[in-house]
């Protein structure tokens, strides 16, 4: 009976480190979505320009897709 009642008040955290990465690994993922979201217009005219300079640079044979 004593063992019953020690199993139920030991404080096992081996599930509640696996909810912590999950957590964790929420947090990041969530970053990293709001990120591109927010720097994805401006990746994307920064790599428009670039291309459109080495095109314009190498007479026009280079083409941007």
């Amino acid at each position: 009976m004593f063992t019953w009642i020690s199993r139920a008040f030991s404080h096992d955290e081996d599930g509640a480190s696996a909810v912590e990465y999950g957590l964790l690994i929420t947090g990041i993922a969530s970053i990293v979505v709001a990120a591109v979201f927010l720097f994805g217009g401006a990746v994307t005219d920064l790599f428009d320009t670039t291309c459109g300079t080495i095109s314009t640079g190498s007479s026009g044979r280079q083409t941007c897709t």
